[in-house]
């Protein structure tokens, strides 16, 4: 999925944004992180952005 988005980002298409996560974290830690992200982003922050989780 990475590699679209990245190729619709290059092509300058809209792409809404992207949250990559690594199967070796703990599904808590992905939880508590994507909760972080919705309760402090803005509307349309992250369009056009590939990001990967755990933050760090």
């Amino acid at each position: 999925m990475t590699r679209y988005a990245y190729e619709r980002v290059r092509r300058g298409e809209r792409m809404p944004g992207l949250f990559e996560v690594s199967r070796k974290t703990p599904v808590s830690t992905v939880i508590d992180d994507l909760l972080l992200i919705a309760e402090v982003s803005e509307e349309g922050e992250w369009e056009g952005q590939v990001r990967y989780l755990p933050l760090k």
